[in-house]
């Protein structure tokens, strides 16, 4: 368990995948040269009734829990 909740965050190459155990819910982000910070690869398309949170819920802990890694592996500041 991170300290994102149920957030799984998994380094493939130069992506970051974040996902939501139980869920369908999956973003992708890459660290492009020319960009100073991560962008989004693959978005999830539609809400997920099941999941225990919200697709913006998720979006925003993704994106901070990504920010995270790539601070951690020296790809951004």
């Amino acid at each position: 368990m991170t300290p994102f909740g149920a957030l799984v965050i998994d380094v493939l190459g130069g992506n970051i995948r974040v996902t939501l155990a139980g869920s369908n819910y999956a973003v992708t982000y890459h660290k492009p040269r020319s960009s100073p910070q991560l962008l989004a690869k693959s978005l999830p398309v539609n809400e997920d009734r099941h999941a225990s949170m919200t697709q913006g819920e998720f979006l925003a802990l993704a994106w901070r829990a990504a920010n995270d890694k790539a601070r951690e592996l020296g790809w951004v500041v």
